[in-house]
């Protein structure tokens, strides 16, 4: 198995029970080892009293392409601990894209950046997050 078919059926795995990334209208755009691009358009319900995106939305898609990011070795992996900057609000209407990508994997932790970027490009957050690696896989291999 090529690390990105590796990483692709882990995704496939965390998909299927992700009910609410899956709720909130998520997509997997791309995974591969250490790496992953999900999307999401913002509709009515995700937006707050300014009419904007919710920052929570927003986080909750960076979290998820962080999470596809940092299990795509088939190793269980948690969130340590998370940091995101709004730059830009995101609007109605939206396509937003979150890319992760990993920085460091030393050991048992990992450090991963992800953007999340609107469909002209501009960038709406930058979100860090370190992983920590537990026991188990998503798969038997």
């Amino acid at each position: 198995m090529t690390p990105k078919e590796r990483a692709e059926r882990c995704a496939e795995v965390m998909w299927t029970d992700d009910g609410a990334s899956q709720w909130m209208g998520m997509a997997i755009v791309e995974v591969d080892e250490g790496s992953a691009a999900l999307e999401l358009t913002v509709q009515k319900h995700h937006c707050n009293g300014h009419g904007i995106c919710h920052g929570g939305i927003t986080f909750a898609l960076a979290d998820t392409a962080f999470a596809f990011a940092c299990n795509s070795r088939n190793q269980n992996t948690l969130a340590q601990h998370n940091v995101i900057s709004y730059t830009a609000p995101a609007q109605l209407g939206d396509v937003l894209t979150a890319r992760a990508r990993e920085v460091s994997l030393t050991g048992r932790s990992g450090i991963y950046d992800v953007c999340v970027t609107d469909q002209d490009g501009e960038t709406i957050a930058e979100f860090r997050g370190m992983s920590r690696s537990i026991k188990g896989q998503l798969f038997p291999e």
